[in-house]
């Protein structure tokens, strides 16, 4: 059985990370999303929330399961079993820091692979950062998240 962990803060989780999802569950017989806890980041929404919000969209995919870590990443696949770590990869700007940072996780643990994931071309322009500025600014996100995060980030800018 060939696990892998897909790790990202999901703040909010995107269609694009779907897509990655969809795509590493399609390759691996078991999936752990990794919802990242990084207290150097100010987050919009909690990591039980995140977790809830990805947990909503695994309908069809039953080798997925969501949890939240804290710590390091590799020691985190090495508690898990995990034999690899997803990487999503929209456009060649994020190939030089993930790349680094395959390097460096490879030093640390080199039992534990990082495979590249590039989601569908109409996903490669969408980030999570971009997603919170439109949704602060009142924009419609509904073409860019699933619709229960497109809710929730119209709830969370209301109260602002």
């Amino acid at each position: 059985m060939k696990r892998c962990i897909y790790p990202g803060t999901f703040d909010p989780f995107t269609n694009g990370h779907l897509d990655v999802l969809q795509r590493a569950a399609s390759l691996f017989s078991h999936v752990r999303v990794a919802v990242a806890i990084d207290s150097t980041k100010q987050a919009l929404f909690t990591p039980e929330q995140r977790v809830a919000l990805i947990q909503a969209n695994l309908h069809g995919l039953p080798n997925v399961d969501v949890v939240s870590f804290e710590g390091l990443l590799v020691e985190f696949a090495r508690q898990q079993q995990s034999h690899a770590i997803i990487r999503g990869l929209r456009a060649l700007s994020d190939f030089e820091f993930e790349f680094n940072m395959a390097l460096m996780n490879r030093h640390l643990e080199p039992e534990v692979e990082t495979l590249f994931v590039m989601p569908n071309e109409a996903f490669s322009y969408t980030s999570s950062s971009l997603v919170k500025q439109i949704a602060k600014l009142g924009g419609d996100v509904r073409k860019f998240v699933p619709a229960n995060v497109a809710r929730a980030l119209r709830k969370a800018y209301a109260k602002k």
